[in-house]
């Protein structure tokens, strides 16, 4: 059964039509323009090395938390957020964009939750006004080792 509530997916494109600056790397991409793309910003980056990936947690002037798993070669395998809004989805899923819109118009949905599972890309994405949180991320690019739940 495929439930169509497009409420969420509304707010989710919508908010990204009106974000207009990029704060962080795209998913499937480098993380190498992070760092002048939060100068722009006025945000802050915080890096924590992990075992075999690096996190690269972004604080938006929004107020929400934006955080980018990266293979040690510099690769974004996964993005997640937490806050008050919802990241600039256009920037933040790269050229995994289109396939959000298509899947946001397609896929199970609750009033509030969105789920899009594909083979090579899947994001979940829940909230409802000042208070959104999400995450995207590519199944074949996650290091091995890495489980699913340390990607929030």
């Amino acid at each position: 059964m495929v439930y169509r509530r497009p409420a969420l997916s509304a707010v989710l494109i919508g908010a990204t039509v009106l974000t207009s600056h990029p704060a962080n790397a795209a998913l499937g991409g480098t993380a190498a323009s992070v760092t002048t793309d939060a100068k722009v910003q006025r945000a802050s980056i915080k890096s924590t090395e992990m075992s075999n990936y690096r996190v690269q947690t972004i604080d938006l002037p929004t107020g929400t938390v934006l955080r980018e798993y990266v293979t040690p070669s510099g690769s974004v395998f996964a993005v997640a957020w937490i806050g008050p809004r919802i990241p600039n989805l256009q920037q933040t899923l790269g050229t995994y964009f289109n396939t959000f819109v298509t899947g946001a118009g397609a896929s199970r949905m609750g009033h509030h939750h969105l789920l899009i599972r594909q083979s090579d890309f899947v994001m979940e994405s829940s909230g409802h006004m000042r208070a959104f949180t999400g995450r995207a991320y590519l199944p074949q690019a996650i290091p091995a080792g890495v489980s699913l739940d340390e990607l929030h």
